[in-house]
């Protein structure tokens, strides 16, 4: 099987919060050693990982640091790491929107990428303009485009909106289109960010089928980004696990799964540490036991509760707050809303007798239905459910599954 993507040494250097040196002095010293000396960037060696959560000495960041591994024609390789891993940028290098500052990268044939909502549309453009474009960029003729059109609107399901302007689709309907283009224009490689997550489920199983069909029905390679682990493991055949910008684990996708998982923290809460310019939104989330103790860690048989405090800068009527739990692979597991008032703290008593023993976390939304969504906390607050005294209890190592179900037996 012929190597469809070989990456040798990429590296990305990021200078926080400026582009170029800023200085004139570094400039000029880059410009001489690089184009009069032909030597390499004398910045490149310094700089510290891109570790997200800690501040830093450097005003330097590798976002990514010496990466080489290959990918085979045919294979689904998914890329798994926390935000601000890298596997955004490692994308963006292969779709060539931005450069690595080291090493190259060979591709065997035409890439397809949707890295994000809106990716290569133009918004005054209609639906069916943005179509022929992308194909025109890809290198396709028009009749070629023309014989995938109905293919493509079909899938996309926005068939009533293909003459309106992109400006005016939800992000559900660009993220629709923008991959059924991507998916139907015969690219050799098919590069999707976790985008697909802005869809419905229908239409994230739907993607899903489509890109098992591109690589096993087709053989064409396909790079995916997901923070959902169960559709990692039902479409990739090989995963990487990036962490600070390197390679921390390669191999077969359960492999790199398990790898990720067993080696998560659990952190328990979460603080706000940034202006957030909209008119509601989470302070903080806190775990605590019944008595008010700050804890991560759980009985089966014991209650907790999640205290939500909210900064509230403008009442927004029919607002709410959603709570949902999240399993290990990032399953969606239960769900519980509140209507947002006057009272900026929200606390909800959980009783985890219906959870089996493993590591959870949760996701929080604050939204208006149909209208707005106003703050996204991805995966926070993790913590971990100790099976004591459930009937199964005794099997030690078994995962049977992440919720308990009221039975009998009758016979």
């Amino acid at each position: 099987m012929s190597t469809a993507i070989k990456f040798e040494n990429i590296s990305k250097q990021y200078r926080l919060g400026v582009v170029s040196t800023q200085t004139l002095s570094h400039d000029l010293n880059r410009w001489w050693k690089m184009n009069i000396r032909g030597k390499e960037d004398p910045y490149l060696k310094i700089g510290e990982v891109n570790d997200r959560a800690h501040k830093g000495e450097s005003e330097y960041v590798w976002a990514l640091k010496d990466i080489n591994f290959e990918v085979q024609q045919g294979d689904v390789l998914g890329i798994i790491g926390k935000n601000g891993a890298g596997k955004s940028t490692l994308l963006k290098i292969l779709s060539k929107v931005t450069a690595p500052t080291t090493g190259t990268i060979k591709a065997a044939g035409r890439i397809a990428s949707l890295l994000e909502v809106g990716t290569g549309f133009h918004p005054e453009m209609t639906g069916r303009e943005n179509i022929y474009m992308n194909g025109a960029i890809m290198g396709m003729t028009k009749a070629e485009i023309t014989r995938r059109f109905d293919e493509i609107v079909d899938f996309s399901g926005v068939e009533r909106y293909i003459d309106t302007p992109a400006k005016r689709y939800s992000s559900g309907m660009t993220v629709r289109l923008g991959f059924a283009i991507a998916a139907h224009l015969e690219p050799e490689i098919l590069v999707v960010d976790e985008v697909l997550a802005v869809g419905d489920a229908e239409f994230q199983k739907k993607a899903i089928g489509k890109m098992q069909d591109v690589s096993k029905g087709e053989g064409r390679t396909v790079l995916f980004v997901s923070h959902n682990m169960g559709s990692m493991q039902t479409l990739c055949t090989n995963g990487i696990l990036l962490k600070n910008g390197s390679i921390a684990f390669s191999g077969v996708i359960d492999d790199t799964v398990n790898y990720y998982l067993s080696n998560q923290k659990v952190h328990g809460n979460y603080i706000c540490s940034k202006v957030k310019n909209t008119p509601i939104c989470v302070n903080s989330v806190v775990l605590k036991d019944i008595n008010g103790i700050e804890k991560n860690n759980f009985l089966h048989t014991e209650k907790f509760l999640i205290y939500t405090s909210l900064k509230i800068n403008e009442i927004i009527s029919e607002t709410y707050l959603l709570i949902t739990f999240l399993d290990k692979y990032k399953n969606k597991v239960f769900s519980a809303e509140k209507k947002i008032d006057n009272n900026i703290n929200k606390t909800l008593e959980i009783n985890s007798n219906f959870l089996t023993r493993g590591v959870y976390s949760i996701e929080v939304v604050i939204y208006k239905p149909g209208v707005m969504q106003y703050d996204y906390l991805d995966d926070v607050c993790s913590f971990e459910i100790t099976d004591a005294g459930s009937h199964f209890s005794h099997l030690e190592t078994y995962d049977y599954g992440c919720v308990f179900g009221s039975y009998q037996w009758i016979d």
